[in-house]
């Protein structure tokens, strides 16, 4: 998968993590019905959001944005559905274009993050292992931790 089609696929993926998100609260708080929405979306939703924000700082190294465009690739995520506006710009600008260009026969990596991720896509079974546990030991942290609300309560 190139780029622009993990990038777009996560993007669109953690917007419809945000409509599950919404629908949860809407039935919890408008509705008072239950909170099981909550709790199985906002699990979801903190899943993809991760993987999202990996995506974005890993299309980030690959097509050499600049700080401000990766940041704010990132922090798209945090207002619901504007991934799908930062992936529109970031594609009508040319700046998901190309394949990765760290790849195995591809230029030589120059930094810690480049040789990381040329590691990666030299080893993509392997790193995807890796990726799993990293995620999910974030994930499960996050989950012991509980709601956000309630981090410093």
């Amino acid at each position: 998968m190139q780029p622009r089609a993990l990038f777009r696929t996560v993007a669109f993926a953690e917007a419809v993590t945000w409509t599950l998100l919404l629908i949860g609260l809407f039935l919890k708080y408008v509705t008072q019905t239950t909170d099981l929405g909550v709790s199985i979306a906002g699990g979801i939703h903190g899943f993809v959001f991760l993987c999202y924000a990996a995506t974005a700082a890993f299309t980030w190294i690959n097509q050499r944005w600049t700080v401000r465009t990766g940041l704010l690739a990132i922090c798209s995520a945090v207002i619901p559905y504007a991934t799908i506006p930062m992936e529109k710009s970031l594609d009508r600008r040319g700046l998901l274009a190309g394949g990765w260009r760290l790849a195995a026969g591809g230029e030589k990596p120059r930094g810690f993050l480049e040789k990381a991720q040329a590691w990666v896509l030299r080893n993509p079974i392997l790193a995807v292992v890796v990726t799993l546990v990293a995620v999910g030991a974030v994930f499960s942290f996050l989950l012991l931790m509980g709601p956000p609300g309630t981090w410093f309560s």
